[in-house]
């Protein structure tokens, strides 16, 4: 598990940020939501381990 400074675990340290944020209204949450949305679709795509079977050399 990867740590963030003094030893927290960095995903609960992430929560904690993102509930920090004041929501002025909905546009500016849903820009942080999307953030959010983008961030786990790239931490997704970076362990995606799948093979691309159409490039295979025989």
């Amino acid at each position: 598990m990867t740590k963030a400074k003094n030893g927290l675990d960095k995903n609960l340290s992430n929560v904690v940020e993102d509930l920090d944020q004041t929501r002025v209204n909905s546009h500016h949450a849903q820009q942080i939501q999307q953030d959010t949305n983008d961030r786990r679709h790239q931490d997704a795509l970076n362990h995606d381990k799948t093979t691309d079977l159409t490039h295979q050399h025989s």
